[in-house]
């Protein structure tokens, strides 16, 4: 009876690890995508465009993407449960300013910057605890949970936001994301890490500049194409009076382009100077060389670029071309949630069944078969329910390969290397949604009839995905659980 009493106490310990680190996942995914409904809200009460809301979500997702490495770094630094809580405190700071926004500037600092900052910070201390807490089938089963509950909180966001911007404001969904924080800073107080050994970790300032450098110059640059086109400027770039680019020269795109992928050259390089006179690098390039984890890498990229990139654009298309409300917006996008959440939960029991790469080519399948349908199916005059089929497959897609993927990357490597996969790999995760919307909504705000083009590169993509999958080596054995 004693044994048993101390098992059940035992999982209750590990029960009370999973739970704030699956919400804390929800709720930054949540925040990507809880907006989506609420643009015309947003724009209107701000008295800002369509462009400048993509603009503030575009670069929510890129400060995770540019600062996910530096907070990964940081947790080795200074501890996982520490910087979890120093998140957790960021991101509902950023709520609140972001929930009493009068323009559109602080809008940014509050959502864009700070919430992503705190969500940088918060992000890796998941991932890393469910590592250290977990062994074997355990782990990958945690690590599911907590993917799901990324791609639950990605997919609910467009309901629960609609629901709340109808209903009440915009700017109550920021409040509620802000309650939700406090509660996983309660929950987290239970949260009992093994002490940090080994050698004293350092921060390799010059990396980690170059990193957020060439992230952000390249998502500018996307940025850019909605006004300035992709090839050659559409017209004179103007700064205070002086033309910098006349109309017909080199676009404002592929200069940022050049400068962004000159950055991360260097960022690379500068990693290599470090292993190389002995400091310790921001992260390891060993990292960058493994095969498997660069093409799950790939998949996970171009995932969230799919769900991202089809939420703004479907989004935007009902609410300034069909007319819909935020809540009407997020009840049509409530198919895809429902596919996320069915398959989803499957997704244990199909990784028992198949390897985790047949579920990620599977998912890529269904995911294409989903974009497809809305492509043929909707349109500006079509009836809504033609939108649903597209949508609903489309989650189902994702929902499969999902957690497969998270666990392909992390699992590539040994537990030493886990602080710096899991921030190198939700950084990738989120530059795919920040690239998701800038991309493909960059596409869409050029135009109204641009909704089928949006949808058709979101294919083309998706193919770019499902041929890295194809690519997958086969796995070693899936580990015993003692």
């Amino acid at each position: 009876m004693k044994s048993l009493d101390s098992n059940k106490k035992k999982a209750g310990i590990i029960g009370s690890i999973v739970l704030p680190l699956a919400l804390a996942q929800f709720i930054c995914s949540f925040a990507g995508s809880s907006l989506n409904v609420a643009i015309s809200n947003i724009a209107n009460d701000l008295g800002t465009t369509v462009t400048g809301v993509q603009t503030a979500i575009t670069f929510f997702t890129l400060t995770m993407a540019a600062l996910m490495m530096i907070g990964s770094k940081l947790t080795d630094i200074s501890g996982r449960k520490k910087i979890f809580r120093i998140g957790l405190i960021v991101y509902a700071i950023g709520a609140v300013i972001a929930s009493l926004a009068p323009f559109l500037g602080i809008l940014i600092v509050g959502y864009s910057f700070l919430q992503g900052l705190g969500t940088a910070l918060l992000i890796p201390p998941v991932y890393i605890l469910v590592t250290i807490s977990y062994t074997g089938i355990a782990r990958a089963k945690n690590f599911g949970i907590v993917s799901a509950a990324g791609g639950i909180g990605a997919a609910l966001g467009p309901l629960i936001g609609g629901v709340i911007t109808t209903g009440i404001s915009w700017r109550v969904t920021f409040i509620f994301q802000a309650l939700i924080v406090l509660a996983i800073v309660f929950l987290s107080a239970r949260i009992v890490e093994p002490k940090m050994t080994g050698p004293k970790h350092h921060f390799d300032k010059s990396s980690a500049i170059l990193s957020a450098l060439g992230l952000l110059l390249i998502v500018v640059g996307l940025q850019t194409t909605s006004t300035y086109g992709w090839l050659t400027a559409s017209k004179d770039v103007v700064i205070n009076g002086t033309t910098l680019i006349p109309a017909g020269s080199i676009s404002p795109f592929l200069i940022f382009l050049g400068t962004g992928f000159l950055l991360n050259v260097g960022f690379y390089y500068s990693l290599k100077h470090k292993e190389r006179v002995g400091k310790e690098p921001l992260i390891q390039t060993r990292i960058l060389h493994n095969r498997t984890s660069n093409l799950g890498l790939v998949t996970q990229n171009i995932q969230w670029l799919i769900l991202s990139g089809t939420f703004f654009v479907i989004s935007v298309f009902l609410q300034t071309v069909r007319g819909f409300s935020a809540i009407g917006t997020g009840l049509i996008l409530t198919a895809t949630t429902v596919g996320v959440m069915l398959t989803g939960g499957l997704a244990g029991r199909l990784a028992k069944r198949r390897s985790q790469r047949l579920n990620i080519r599977g998912g890529f399948v269904v995911t294409i078969i989903g974009l497809a349908l809305l492509l043929a199916l909707s349109s500006a005059t079509s009836p809504i329910l033609n939108f649903i089929p597209g949508l609903f497959l489309l989650g189902a897609g994702l929902g499969i390969m999902l957690t497969s993927s998270v666990t392909v990357v992390q699992s590539a490597f040994p537990d030493k290397d886990q602080g710096e996969i899991s921030g190198l790999s939700r950084s990738i995760s989120n530059l795919g949604s920040s690239l998701g919307v800038s991309i493909v909504g960059s596409i869409l705000v050029s135009s109204a009839r641009a909704y089928g083009l949006s949808i058709l590169v979101t294919i083309a993509i998706a193919i770019i995905g499902m041929v890295a999958a194809i690519l997958l080596p086969k796995e070693s054995p899936q580990p015993v659980e003692k």
